[in-house]
């Protein structure tokens, strides 16, 4: 008999088959990597577009949800495990291949998902987004993760600690170098406390809603869905995991919103510090996309107060209009750059600026950003956050308050700045916000404040309080 009569025939060619939760999981990584997208944004109407095609249950939804903010929070850890695998420079890898490949170690070391089916599935989808010439790399090189659990991985990768920590956190906890250097300064102490700080932002964070005063309560809130009280917000609750929001009618109406507790303290701590005489005029002049704003303008209407909240994007004064509309107080809404005011002098009794900035502290639910963001992107931002407070502390009645407000945590967008501010302007004083956050501990010396998701349960917001002297 010839060689070529005891040849196996050829398999026939079999159709690669497509995923819907894999095949969404992938386009959400695509939009972020392309577009420079936010999944928070996209991934929703995505979600939505399955439902309504009948692709997707809730077990659906919640693995590709699972796998998009689990793949995009540890990228740099499974950078570092890909890279061993590959005889070739990451760089020169093309991007979709490396959102199967991270996709795909994700499964396998971030998940309970049985090895098998992790590289299995993998392999398919990168038949159907790459072709069956890249699917055999993606599957030679997830064989290779699949043969080491991630302690073991890390153990091999990450460079010891005693020889460069700042190294060595940030393979381990998947954030940039400068990030960990930056969060470290910021944080201060030791080595367990940045290991907390950086392990929370890895963790999915709860839903929070906020029951706007005079118009919704935390009890109808409860009422409506699973949850749980605030931490420390007496207008917070926290829902339990796989709630949908948007199915509550307060969130509907705009009576209540998702809200982190964090923002509510900046809020709340801002209408709650004493001034001296009127109390009637209050600003937001940062205020898109809206969420402080409309607690703010609630709490302003329980006092018969009036709140103008000016956001420099017509686009997101728009949102900021959508969240305040139904406040039973007077409010206005104006698209106007903060820094070059439409207001006269000391027109107000609070203002509230909550500056652009890095976004370091909301990494848990943006965590894109990490690997988006630069360290030089903190120059750009400086001038403006110094602009707007200095117009904060013009717009400011002497006897009024002004807070200062980021979403980071960033030495270089907090303290720096308001004291540069108070040293450039003059006629300001800073005042304990402490006080102003009741039964919130580890809030440190003052007199600003600053949250941690580690030790709070919040975003890591900072908040200055200053009082108008002159």
């Amino acid at each position: 008999m010839s060689e070529q009569a005891n040849r196996r025939p050829p398999k026939p060619y079999r159709r690669p088959q497509k995923d819907p939760v894999r095949m969404l999981a992938f386009e959400a990584l695509r939009a972020v990597d392309e577009r420079d997208a936010y999944a928070n944004l996209v991934l929703p109407p995505l979600l939505r577009k399955a439902r309504e095609k009948g692709d997707f249950d809730g077990r659906d939804a919640a693995l590709a949800t699972e796998l998009v903010y689990g793949t995009l929070r540890r990228q740099g850890t499974y950078d570092a495990i890909i890279s061993a695998c590959i005889d070739r420079p990451l760089r020169e890898v093309d991007p979709p291949v490396l959102d199967v490949l991270a996709l795909g170690a994700h499964q396998l070391l971030g998940t309970r998902i049985p090895t098998h089916a992790a590289v299995s599935a993998s392999v398919e989808l990168a038949r159907v987004v790459l072709g069956d010439g890249r699917a055999k790399f993606v599957n030679a090189v997830l064989r290779k993760i699949s043969a080491q659990d991630l302690d073991a991985w890390v153990a091999q990768v990450a460079p010891p600690y005693d020889k460069d920590p700042e190294d060595h956190l940030a393979v381990v906890h998947s954030h940039p170098r400068w990030v960990v250097s930056a969060l470290w300064d910021s944080l201060g102490g030791g080595r367990a406390g940045i290991e907390e700080l950086l392990a929370a932002d890895n963790d999915r964070p709860e839903v929070t809603l906020v029951a706007r005063p005079g118009r919704s309560t935390t009890e109808e809130l409860a009422a409506a869905t699973e949850t749980v009280p605030g931490r420390w917000s007496p207008y917070a609750v926290r829902m339990a995991e796989g709630g949908e929001p948007g199915a509550i009618d307060a969130v509907k109406d705009g009576r209540a919103g998702v809200q982190d507790e964090g923002s509510q303290l900046v809020a709340i701590a801002l209408a709650n510090a004493p001034v001296d005489g009127s109390d009637a005029r209050w600003l937001d002049g940062c205020a898109g996309p809206g969420g402080k704003a409309a607690l703010l303008a609630a709490l302003a209407a329980e006092r018969g107060a009036a709140l103008l909240a000016s956001e420099k994007q017509p686009h997101r004064a728009r949102l900021v209009e959508r969240a305040l509309a139904g406040n039973p107080g007077p409010y206005q809404v104006i698209a106007a750059d903060g820094t070059r005011p439409p207001w006269r002098p000391g027109s107000f009794d609070r203002v509230l600026m909550d500056v652009p900035c890095s976004g370091l502290g909301a990494l848990r639910r943006r965590p894109e950003a990490r690997w988006r963001r630069r360290p030089d992107d903190l120059d750009s931002f400086a001038p403006l956050q110094r602009a707007l407070l200095t117009e904060a502390l013009s717009a400011v009645r002497v006897g009024g308050v002004v807070g200062y407000a980021t979403c980071s945590p960033h030495l270089a967008e907090t303290r720096v700045v308001v004291d540069d501010v108070l040293k450039k302007v003059g006629g300001a004083e800073l005042i304990d916000a402490r006080p102003l956050l009741p039964g919130v501990p580890a809030l440190g010396d003052g007199p600003d404040v600053q949250l941690w998701p580690h030790l709070h349960g919040t975003d890591a917001m900072y908040l200055a309080l200053l009082r108008r002297t002159a």
